[in-house]
């Protein structure tokens, strides 16, 4: 009996120690197999997980568009006084075209898009808030494009708003605020250099009519694809910088260019691009001696391309900009493929 009683306790304590054991690793046993069984996912950015699905394609140019890029060439050969830089990349294949892409011009408010990103970055990395008060003091009220430097000294703005009314009417004090926020001058630099924009560079505050601040082409299309490749800002961050970049009101550059090289011609581009499924987000650079744009563009095939150009040049030649609508319309005429003609009836 006794052997037997013994025996019943030993079952019932082993029974109870190996039911626990069971309920303890239930979930982790299940969390294993359903990572086992999901797909394998890209990995973008600093510890950032996107699934799988459509390829967001890579800042990594592999095979020259050399039809375009000697096509740039012959168009700024014809303006031997314009200074001149070109780059396009289509982030899914990796196809691209340029002409002196690395070249440091003016950038003028071309340089609002990498301020943009560096100031993403801090809130995706918790530095700063999205609806943080940032002070308008004397020494970031700038002058030219924009509303803000019609505030009195003191004013608070949120960082939100800085950062869309920067993009959406260019406003010059607003991005002072961002780079006072930033850091400074010194500290948004450094930024760009761990971004590889080697030739962008604030050396004043704006609006820099002088030209100090410097990009290049190459530096303005890297901006725009490490945010839509996934190699910088999280998804929430991403769209944020959609967003903001799709609210910018100046489309008579790189947009119409793109229509212009359709054989189409609007006061709306964007709205007759969009209509032949052509959707570009783009941020324009502009103080008399020196013009850029640069934008992404998402093509009716889905693919998605960067493209940025810039022209130095005499103090408000038009010119400039009919080179850069020039450059832009030939990316039009190999990227974008004409709609076959409606047969009547």
């Amino acid at each position: 009996m006794r052997l037997v009683l013994r025996l019943l306790v030993m079952g019932l304590g082993l029974g109870v120690i190996a039911g626990t054991s069971l309920k303890l690793l239930a979930p982790k046993l299940s969390d294993t197999a359903a990572q086992a069984a999901k797909p394998k996912s890209l990995l973008r950015g600093p510890g950032k997980t996107l699934p799988a699905g459509l390829d967001l394609g890579r800042f990594e140019p592999k095979l020259e568009l050399k039809a375009l890029s000697q096509r740039w060439a012959q168009l700024a050969a014809t303006q031997k006084d314009l200074q001149v830089s070109g780059y396009l990349l289509v982030l899914d294949d990796g196809r691209y075209a340029e002409l002196a892409p690395q070249r440091p011009l003016p950038a003028a408010s071309s340089i609002k898009t990498p301020i943009l990103l560096a100031g993403l970055e801090d809130l995706d990395a918790g530095k700063l808030r999205w609806n943080e008060p940032l002070p308008l003091t004397k020494e970031v009220v700038g002058g030219g494009a924009g509303w803000m430097a019609n505030k009195p000294v003191g004013t608070r703005f949120p960082f939100w708003e800085a950062a869309m009314e920067m993009i959406r009417v260019s406003d010059n004090s607003a991005t002072n605020l961002l780079i006072k926020r930033l850091g400074g001058k010194v500290a948004i630099n450094a930024r760009f250099q761990a971004l590889g924009l080697t030739s962008t560079v604030v050396n004043n505050w704006l609006p820099d009519l002088d030209g100090t601040n410097t990009t290049s082409a190459y530096d303005l299309a890297r901006s725009i694809a490490l945010v839509d490749t996934g190699e910088k800002l999280s998804p929430r961050a991403r769209d944020l910088f959609r967003e903001v970049m799709g609210k910018s009101r100046t489309n008579t550059l790189l947009p119409l260019g793109l229509l212009m090289g359709l054989g189409g011609d609007s006061a709306d581009p964007d709205s007759e691009l969009l209509a032949r499924g052509v959707t570009v987000l783009n941020k324009t650079g502009d103080i008399g001696i020196a013009y850029a744009d640069a934008g992404l563009i998402e093509l009716p095939d889905g693919k998605r391309a960067v493209a940025a150009f810039m022209v130095k040049g005499p103090f408000n030649d038009p010119r400039s900009t009919n080179l850069i609508r020039a450059m832009a319309g030939e990316i039009a005429k190999v990227l974008i493929r004409q709609p076959a003609a409606t047969a009547t009836r």
